[in-house]
């Protein structure tokens, strides 16, 4: 069940964080693990463990923001091991601080990173899934696109414009097998998240009182997120396209 054997997928922001729990499952499932990720070391490293595990991996420098990177590293990928199978659109950023102390340099990073690096990899993977009329593409997006945070304004939009146009793709890729689909966690521990408690009060007194707040007790887990992508990928998600799936312990309950 969940077979993903000699499927290629990649995985933006693969390096570390949630994305590597993706790396890892996908790997652990039988794909061909590409690590797309700014983070060269940290995306070899990851790759190394996963080969060191018995699975298949591989890291290419990538930079979401940057067309060109993006369809450099698929092609890379075209050449080495084959057409990409899978994409998993994880890479994203962010800080917590209320909108009105933010400025537009902050937003625009927020926007590439979260959004357009979403528009970036779809545009460059997307026409060869069409040319072998199949494909999965997951796209993480967060809870906070679907009921707003306090200290994310900036994030949450980007997020809702992930989980928007993936309603989109879906209806547009459809004819050619591809199916688009979205899931969105809730309050993680990443190295992401560290550094925003860090950095900030206001985000440590928020993100500190999440285990009180989420109905089952904890924060998620990479593993959590994972496994949702995990389903996505395989042939048991082949009727499914178009939806959104919150992992958050059911700190969310929208329809």
């Amino acid at each position: 069940m969940f077979e993903l054997k000699e499927k290629i997928a990649v995985v933006t922001g693969g390096a570390r964080g949630i994305g590597k729990g993706i790396c890892e499952t996908l790997a652990k499932q039988g794909a061909w693990v590409v690590i797309a990720d700014l983070l060269a070391e940290e995306a070899a490293a990851t790759a190394a463990e996963i080969t060191r595990l018995g699975g298949k991996a591989m890291a290419v420098k990538t930079d979401i923001t940057d067309l060109m990177s993006v369809q450099a590293m698929v092609s890379t990928i075209k050449d080495t091991i084959g057409p990409v199978d899978i994409l998993v659109n994880n890479a994203g950023w962010d800080r917590m601080k209320p909108f009105l102390k933010t400025a537009p340099d902050f937003w625009n990073r927020v926007m590439d990173i979260n959004f357009k690096g979403v528009l970036n990899t779809i545009y460059a993977v997307a026409p060869g899934m069409i040319e072998q009329n199949s494909g999965k593409i997951i796209n993480i997006a967060s809870d906070a696109a679907r009921v707003g945070s306090t200290g994310e304004s900036v994030y949450s939009g980007a997020k809702g414009a992930v989980i928007s146009f993936s309603k989109t793709m879906a209806r547009e890729l459809a004819r050619n097998r591809i199916n688009v689909n979205v899931v969105c966690p809730g309050p993680t521990p990443t190295p992401l998240l560290d550094d925003m408690k860090a950095e900030d009060a206001f985000a440590d007194k928020i993100l500190s009182s999440m285990d009180k707040i989420i109905p089952l007790k904890r924060m998620g887990t990479a593993e959590d997120i994972a496994h949702a992508v995990v389903f996505f990928a395989s042939a048991e998600a082949d009727f499914i396209t178009g939806q959104v799936l919150s992992v958050s312990g059911g700190l969310t309950m929208a329809d």
